[in-house]
């Protein structure tokens, strides 16, 4: 199993620009905690968002990253209320891996996540890292133009 470090996938010929298009339902931790996500634990404190994704999978984003990455999907929800939400389209960098791997979500250290052959590493920013399943990325990423 490949370990990926200090990974930049800006410098990777081979990554690909993509955006993301879902609506997702959220809830808001009440308390400190983890959940396990298909790709490993992802700890999480109060009023950080737990997500599950139109495909099922859950995963959690941190409140202030989650403030600036989704909005409500409709107007009877206020931000910051559980309900579904949508992501604002933003650009990320990906690339497929072809061999199982392990990856850091932070370039801090953090969570570790892990993926097989066939799913797709994301870099969200310099340092901040995903991972998404095959099945997953198909469904809701499509190529940035």
């Amino acid at each position: 199993m490949t370990e990926l470090k200090n990974l930049d996938l800006s410098q990777d010929a081979n990554a690909c620009r993509v955006v993301k298009d879902e609506t997702v339902s959220v809830e808001f931790a009440a308390a400190e905690g983890e959940l396990m996500s298909l790709e490993g634990p992802n700890r999480y404190v109060r009023g950080d968002a737990l997500i599950t994704g139109s495909t099922g999978d859950r995963w959690v984003v941190s409140r202030a990253r989650f403030d600036a990455k989704y909005v409500p999907a409709d107007a009877a929800v206020a931000h910051g209320e559980a309900g579904a939400y949508r992501n604002r389209p933003a650009v990320v960098l990906a690339k497929q891996m072809h061999e199982a791997f392990t990856l850091a979500r932070s370039a801090n250290g953090g969570d570790v996540l892990r993926g097989v052959a066939g799913d797709w590493v994301m870099q969200y920013a310099p340092g901040d890292y995903g991972v998404v399943q095959a099945a997953r990325f198909a469904k809701v990423y499509r190529l940035a133009d």
